[in-house]
């Protein structure tokens, strides 16, 4: 059976018929409405007809889609003076709304065929453009350019030859020799034409976009869309991992990040070439390739039937047209990573508008064709590489997601989600104790740790970053180390964060060398130059990176952190370049003992190998110790097994199964549930939401708090001094760097709390958390004269006494205000609980006693 044979016997109807198309889309553009909300101007207009709509929505009307847009193109009235192209939205959505039937045949193969309907879409625009008359406005004339005088003198020059040649054609009977045909044939088929390419006059982008996108440009912008439609969120975007070979072609959706961008460089789409032998403009058309090879063979009528000369074409720089372009680098997020996997990437070309959207560390959704590429069009790399094909995306469209914290999420909500997030974050706030609700809803499976989690909380939320009227930037993000024994969930701890931000990046000491952290220079493929490539920190930019096993890191590596930490900068000069990176990231960091386990007749600086200038750049630095401990380790052992029993904490259960026996047991049992049922929590997304709101308050230290936080910088420098923990190392010893961690651990309670002003109880809590934080690593007075580890409630009952106490007895008075007896508790990282359990406890000895205002604190002798 023949060839003919075969095409004859195939249904030809099911192949697309692209003149209908065109005339269906031609259609599409003359005829198609929108609903938009009206404004106040139009609302002024009597002319107006506005539409009742289903949801009750009174201020809405019918206007034509695309011919003012159109028409704005004709008028050549660009929207800004900088640009020189108007980008045209085609939704397929539309395509649908307008044509139930129609408009979804020709929407479903511009799908699959994105390319070649591009092209189509693109026919029918200019069809339409030129039937259109522009309007009679002074500003069209000095909108002319270089393209349009040099397009007016071609169309002079063609019509000249076009007549030229059609006298020449009718002296010699219209007979073509073999060479000039051959050589026609050869030029056509190379891209090259006389004829003027519609392409190099085009002042518009056309972005076709999937369904289910909506468009967010003019006509677009106050587009009113009915609640019953379906919006962005069903459309956003799959992994790599899940684009095969039968998407070959087609208009995709990826979700990613981006994690290299290179320069953005003119790319030429139309090339002119002008012949010095028959003074012929020869135009090819190289759209959608990387390279192309010019031409050498004039395709002239002329030069043709002469012989056709070798190398008397030209290219003309200035007649030829070029684009912005330029090539990113996708790569999945770590959420869509498999364990064990290797990150996939892609390279997605930009051009136009498109470029300089997205930045190294942005995450992003891009709709694009998914197209094969060749390794090289031609010499060695061609040969090499035989028959494989690289792949790539073609981008039509970049949405940016959220970058921090900084940006909320209700823009992306519906009225009902967005109601309902109000109503939780506004039950949270007014709540009995929001900073304890939110600090327990992190990593709420890990038992304990409740000042670690309040820091952490802190972290997220972060203090405010100065901008000195000299230049100077004081940061304001908070960095924390975690140190101590193995099995104490730090890994744990570190992962969720990483989890919650925005802009998290969690990486090892030993799976990261320098320029991991940093920046890389690396070569760019396609021009051949050196190109930088952030690494975790820059990625994490105004986020927070998580680096475990800290200790673990090549000094080589650990001294790039130094400026990160406390600069917030990246400074690079590598291979001809110096640039420098922000880097506004927190560091959370996680470190082990030097010897597995920490050693308690060694002093901090001989357990952990870690330099001072180092350690002294962490605001909050914990020492977690697994100290054995009966009722603390059967509280741990039942929340451990009640999550194992119910997957998560969420699914609450009684106390069945419990079989326990002992009294004390049960009691312990007991305190440890309802401590679990008293503490509420809430899901990450409504955490997320708060945070953002919280950091869009900058809270400033009014002057009425000021010289409380210097008289408590300077107690702790005494008490620092006076200490002895100068024997046991400089790190743990106050520095300056501390009155400003407490100053930003303030600003983030006071972000916490809504507020623009930091008060005297943030400030406690502040330098809480920060003796804390400092008691925990010098801390040995829980062990027992016998080695052996002693009651923790009675250490903390009697060393809150001896704080009371000695201040009694410095003053020379029985009695002592409560409030001042708060304020010192609270300067020694105790909380007011335990001064009101010691109250009790030590009331009921009858050594002292509170009076019935509870102002005052007498003590008794004898």
């Amino acid at each position: 059976m023949s060839q003919d044979d075969v095409l004859g016997s195939m249904d030809i109807s099911q192949f697309p018929d692209y003149q209908e198309d065109q005339a269906t889309f031609t259609s599409f553009l003359q005829e198609h409405t929108i609903l938009k909300t009206a404004t106040e101007q139009d609302e002024d207009d009597d002319e107006i007809m506005l539409e009742p709509t289903a949801g009750g929505a009174h201020n809405v009307h019918r206007v034509p889609c695309y011919p003012p847009l159109l028409q704005r193109i004709k008028d050549r009235h660009f929207f800004n003076d900088e640009s020189r192209s108007i980008i045209v939205e085609m939704p397929l959505s539309e395509l649908v709304e307008w044509d139930a039937i129609r408009g979804a045949d020709l929407a479903e193969r511009a799908t699959k065929n994105t390319m070649r309907y591009h092209d189509l879409f693109c026919a029918a625009v200019d069809a339409v453009l030129e039937g259109m008359h522009a309007n009679a406005t002074s500003s069209n004339a000095s909108r002319r350019d270089t393209i349009d005088i040099l397009q007016q003198q071609r169309l002079t020059q063609q019509e000249a030859r076009n007549a030229q040649r059609a006298n020449d054609t009718a002296a010699t009977g219209g007979v073509l020799n073999d060479a000039a045909i051959q050589g026609t044939n050869a030029a056509t088929a190379a891209g090259a034409t006389e004829d003027f390419p519609p392409l190099l006059m085009r002042r518009y982008e056309l972005r076709i976009l999937p369904l289910g996108r909506r468009g967010s440009l003019f006509p677009f912008e106050n587009q009113h869309i009915p609640k019953s439609t379906s919006t962005d969120t069903a459309n956003e975007g799959v992994s790599l991992r899940y684009i095969r070979s039968r998407s070959m072609g087609r208009l995709v959706t990826i979700r990613g990040m981006i994690v290299r961008a290179s320069d953005v460089k003119p790319q030429c789409v139309v090339a002119t070439y002008t012949c010095d032998a028959c003074g012929a403009e020869v135009y090819q058309v190289v759209h959608h390739k990387r390279e192309f090879l010019p031409l050498r063979v004039c395709p002239s009528v002329e030069c043709q039937q002469n012989g056709g000369k070798m190398d008397t074409l030209h290219l003309q720089t200035r007649g030829s047209k070029f684009v912005k372009f330029q090539e990113c680098k996708l790569q999945e997020l770590p959420s869509q990573v498999p364990m064990g996997h290797v990150p996939r990437s892609m390279s997605v070309y930009c051009r136009g508008e498109l470029t300089r959207m997205a930045s190294p560390g942005a995450v992003v959704t891009i709709d694009g064709v998914f197209l094969p590429q060749r390794v090289a069009e031609s010499g060695y790399r061609a040969m090499k590489a035989g028959l494989v094909s690289t792949t790539f995306l073609n981008a039509t469209n970049i949405i940016v997601h959220k970058k921090s914290f900084d940006e909320s999420l209700l823009d992306q909500m519906s009225e009902q989600e967005s109601a309902k997030l109000n109503a939780d974050i506004l039950e949270v706030a007014t709540g009995e104790d929001p900073i304890g609700t939110l600090s327990a809803s992190i990593a709420p499976e890990i038992f304990g740790h409740d000042d670690i989690k309040r820091s952490l909380l802190l972290q997220l939320v972060g203090g405010c970053t100065r901008k000195l009227p000299d230049g100077m930037r004081i940061r304001g993000d908070i960095n924390i180390c975690l140190m101590g024994d193995p099995g104490v969930a730090k890994s744990q701890l570190l992962k969720h964060v990483a989890s919650i931000a925005p802009r998290g990046v969690y990486t090892t000491g030993k799976g990261s060398s320098g320029v991991g952290l940093t920046a890389a220079v690396t070569k760019d493929l396609a021009t051949g130059e050196m190109a930088l490539e952030g690494g975790a920190l820059v990625l994490a930019d105004r986020g927070i990176c998580c680096i475990d096993e800290f200790d673990k890191m090549d000094e080589a590596d650990r001294t790039a952190i130094h400026e990160v930490m406390e600069q917030q900068t990246v400074s690079i000069a590598k291979a001809g370049i110096v640039a420098t990176l922000n880097a506004r990231a927190a560091v959370l960091a996680a470190a082990n003992p030097l010897y597995g386990r920490y050693n308690r007749k060694k002093s901090l600086s001989e357990n952990v190998n870690l330099p001072n200038s180092l350690l002294s750049r962490f605001d909050l630095m914990f020492l977690i110790l697994d100290v054995a401990d009966v009722d603390r380790d059967m509280a741990l052992a039942r929340h451990v097994t009640f999550v194992h029993q119910n997957e998560g904490l969420e699914a609450a259960g009684g106390d069945e199964g419990n079989d326990d026996d002992d009294p004390e047991i049960a009691h312990v049992v007991s305190e440890e549930d309802d401590e679990r049922k008293k503490t509420p929590t809430v899901t990450p997304s409504v955490l997320r939401e708060y945070i953002a709101r919280a950091r869009t308050h900058h809270p400033v230290v009014p002057p009425s708090v000021a010289p409380y936080i210097v008289e408590a910088y300077v107690s702790l420098r005494q008490d620092d001094s006076n200490g002895n923990s100068r024997s046991k190392g400089d790190q743990t010893a106050m520095t300056a760097r501390q009155l400003l961690s407490i100053l930003r651990l303030g600003q983030a309670l006071a972000r916490l709390r809504f507020s623009d002003v930091v008060a005297r109880e943030d400030v406690d809590e502040a330098i809480r958390l920060t003796h804390q934080s400092k008691a925990s690593l010098v801390e040995d007075d829980r062990d027992t004269p016998d080695g052996r580890s002693g009651n923790g409630n009675s250490d903390v009952m009697s060393r809150i006494f001896n704080i009371l106490r000695d201040y009694a007895t410095t003053s020379r008075s029985n009695d002592v205000e409560l409030k001042l007896c708060e304020a010192m508790v609270l300067r020694k990282g105790f909380t007011i609980p335990q001064l009101q359990s010691c109250l009790e406890e030590y009331q009921a000895l009858n050594v002292i006693q509170v009076n019935s205002q509870k102002t005052m604190v007498h003590f008794l002798h004898g």
